[in-house]
């Protein structure tokens, strides 16, 4: 049986979000992540979204840079 973040590349969205900001303290999201742009979640917790970002891969970011769409 597949690991859950094996499957997140072909799996169906849940929902879509648009980055408002990628005003990071701690690390840099602005070369993953777009202001303006939408994305499709594929997996959500109580904190972040994974997302397939800007290189083509499933990464997690706070939900703080999003609004949903």
């Amino acid at each position: 049986m597949a690991m859950l973040h094996e499957t997140w590349k072909t799996r169906t969205p849940i929902k879509k979000v648009e980055v408002i900001n990628t005003d990071a303290k701690k690390f840099t999201v602005s070369d993953m992540l777009t202001v303006g742009k939408q994305y499709d979640v594929i997996n959500e917790t109580e904190e972040y979204y994974q997302i397939i970002d800007n290189s083509g891969l499933v990464g997690g970011y706070y939900k703080t840079y999003f609004k949903e769409v």
